[in-house]
């Protein structure tokens, strides 16, 4: 069983939940930056946005995962504020970081568009990459399995399970190479990029979503399954609009 804490010195406690989502966001601003330039968008402006987007971004993960999880919550209060311990909703963080990303973008009057596609690639990696965070804090798996007919299992909380976030992992790399080869090969209209990003992590964790165990529930459906869809239906729609306005 890994140890989710990195180094431990006094009161001191730096977690690798931490340290990845840290890495995540270093990485992402760092590629998302290389993209900035070529679009010619001012790296001011640019920085200035993610200062506010990606704090908002962690809050609303955070404010996503409490709200459907009140059961939990509401019981222990204290446990609200403590995001080292996990439970990070990144449909939360999507949906707030860009929210607040588009009225930023608008302030500054740049194309919301053009930096929506510059940051898809930077957005899907970060989950990736914060993917391992849920393997060192050893949440967001799947169900039990006969490691036998499933080889590839983890042992987990006393059982052989289905390492979901190790499944999201793969698929979200496999969707951040598809988003640079679309982008360097087919060089799509902007607003395509985004689209293709938020259709395509959607409909792989709606799939993904059905192993797990701990999935966030809305009424009796998943919370999780229920966002994928929407967001699936926004991004065809928003394909669909792009390509009809041309």
């Amino acid at each position: 069983m890994p140890d989710p804490v990195l180094i431990e010195i006094g009161f001191l406690t730096i977690r690798w939940y931490g340290v990845l989502i840290a890495a995540a966001v270093l990485i992402g601003t760092l590629l998302a930056l290389r993209e900035i330039r070529k679009k010619g968008i001012d790296e001011d402006t640019f920085m200035n946005i993610l200062l506010v987007c990606i704090p908002v971004g962690l809050i609303s993960a955070r404010l996503y995962y409490v709200l459907f999880n009140w059961g939990y919550f509401g019981q222990n209060p204290d446990k609200i504020f403590a995001v080292w311990e996990g439970g990070l909703a990144i449909h939360g963080g999507i949906i707030g970081s860009f929210v607040v990303g588009w009225f930023m973008v608008k302030y500054y009057q740049i194309n919301f568009l053009d930096v929506a596609d510059a940051v898809a690639p930077s957005f899907i990696l970060g989950q990736a990459i914060g993917r391992w965070g849920n393997y060192f804090n050893q949440e967001a798996y799947g169900y039990a399995v006969d490691p036998e007919k499933v080889p590839w299992a983890m042992f987990i909380d006393g059982a052989y399970r289905h390492p979901t976030f190790l499944y999201e992992f793969i698929w979200n790399i496999l969707i951040f190479a598809a988003l640079l080869l679309i982008r360097e090969k087919i060089k799509p209209k902007p607003g395509i990029l985004f689209a293709v990003y938020i259709g395509g992590y959607s409909a792989g964790r709606f799939v993904i979503e059905s192993f797990r165990t701990d999935s966030l529930m809305f009424a009796s459906l998943r919370a999780a399954q229920v966002t994928s869809t929407i967001m699936i239906i926004f991004a065809a729609g928003l394909a669909y609009y792009l390509y009809r306005k041309e």
